[in-house]
């Protein structure tokens, strides 16, 4: 950001098209601006809230001429709180931005086409969040306690009652959580909560820096009981987590599809969108082409979310994550539910590691769902795998195409279908499938 010139309002411009972050993107003195909260074929007055060398960034403060697939925002805080971006848009525009971000990336990145464009995977719009990282903050000047999303391009939390992203009986907690801790003696040693919701409840975990007195347990332990919901403490690491009494009990979801149940704890990683993993499961166990005795190396396998799916299919199935206490959730997981015949192994799948099981043998297919970093170190290897058909889940449209490159350029795959998956609408964020198949 350039130092020393203040930020301008600079009128009436015009937006020309959106950006894959979803902004409008407008052109002034030949510089690329983008203008968060503008859309393609608006006019807008701008206020500049960054520089940078090769572009500048901006805010819409008011549209002149507003776009058809403009939409009013549900939520009283949106464009302050940084949870949402895209509540300015239809919902059919997000999924516009959402499938040009994936393709425009593919095309740029690793220079090829899928042969076939899947149709976006769509489910809730609303309430459909089970799982969130809250801010907690104590502010005098607020009246009290703050609990929620911070605000966006800043540190400070949002002063927000309610949310339409989250679980309804998530979002319903907002106001009773800031009255309860308001109430505690730790409020102002309390900064962060982990919300989690399974099929058969809520799940709380607030990490605390001082140890709460016993009248604070008592207000804890009151929460727990008027609300229905499970309380963890967290003094420290994630080791640290412990339930707040003996009725805590583990999340559970199901995917009925495959009559398969899963239970997990609110800080294992599972998927943000309870029914549009479902639709997600189901979509890609059927590009996997799944066949019974065909071997599947499932990789960043989690808690066994495609797993255990897929051998219920009759798949032979290699299960490996780098998380040793979710490999052993998975492992208990696939035996609660009778599939027994599952190899869970733990492995750090950012190092090439010969020595590690699953890169021995020959795979008829490999399933990949990496986090954010990507799959690099795999795809770099996929020649010693062999599988004829690749499977890969992403949440960051720039490593799927870095890693497509290799896999397309220098492996010999071919890109068959891509598409979107909308796990996160209202958001900038896209999720996406893609599907290699051995030249």
């Amino acid at each position: 950001m350039a130092r020393g010139k203040a930020l301008r309002r600079i009128e009436n411009v015009a937006i020309d098209a959106l950006s894959h972050e979803g902004r409008g993107i407008a052109r002034i003195d030949g510089k690329t601006v983008f203008v968060y909260g503008a859309l393609p074929g608006e006019r807008a007055d701008i206020q500049l809230t960054r520089r940078h060398r090769d572009y500048d960034e901006a805010d819409a403060v008011e549209i002149r001429e507003a776009s058809p697939r403009r939409v009013t925002p549900r939520c009283a805080v949106y464009g302050r709180c940084g949870g949402c971006a895209s509540q300015h848009m239809d919902h059919a525009l997000q999924l516009e931005f959402r499938s040009a971000a994936l393709f425009d990336q593919l095309a740029r990145v690793a220079r090829c086409e899928p042969e076939n464009r899947l149709a976006a995977l769509t489910g809730p719009e609303w309430h459909y969040r089970r799982r969130a990282r809250l801010g907690v903050k104590y502010v005098a000047g607020k009246g009290g306690v703050l609990v929620g999303f911070r605000e966006r391009l800043k540190y400070y939390l949002t002063d927000m009652h309610d949310c339409h992203t989250l679980e309804a009986d998530a979002a319903a907690l907002l106001v009773p959580l800031r009255q309860m801790i308001g109430q505690l003696s730790i409020r102002e040693r309390l900064p962060q909560i982990e919300l989690a919701a399974g099929d058969d409840g809520l799940a709380l975990v607030l990490r605390v820096l001082d140890e709460p007195t016993a009248e604070d347990h008592a207000h804890l332990a009151a929460f727990q009981a008027q609300h229905a919901v499970s309380l963890y403490l967290q003094r420290g690491g994630p080791s640290t987590v412990v339930p707040l009494s003996a009725e805590t009990r583990p999340l559970h979801y199901r995917l009925p599809a495959f009559d398969v149940e899963f239970e997990f704890l609110p800080t294992d990683f599972v998927q943000i969108n309870a029914r549009l993993n479902e639709a997600m499961v189901e979509r890609v166990v059927a590009l996997l082409e799944p066949a019974a005795g065909l071997r599947v190396l499932d990789l960043f396998a989690g808690l066994g979310n495609f797993t255990l799916p897929l051998a219920r299919r009759g798949m032979v199935v290699r299960a490996v994550e780098g998380e040793a206490t979710l490999v052993a959730r998975a492992r208990e997981n696939a035996q609660r539910n009778g599939l027994h015949g599952i190899e869970h192994e733990v492995a750090d799948l950012f190092e090439d590691s010969p020595g590690n099981a699953w890169m021995r043998g020959r795979w008829d297919r490999v399933l990949l769902d990496p986090p954010r970093a990507g799959a690099l170190q795999v795809c770099n290897i996929m020649d010693r795998l062999s599988p004829s058909r690749i499977v890969y889940v992403s949440c960051n449209p720039a490593t799927l195409a870095r890693d497509a490159a290799i896999l397309v350029q220098r492996h010999g795959y071919r890109l068959e279908s891509a598409g979107i998956l909308d796990m996160f609408p209202q958001t900038a964020h896209v999720e996406a499938v893609a599907v290699f198949r051995r030249s």
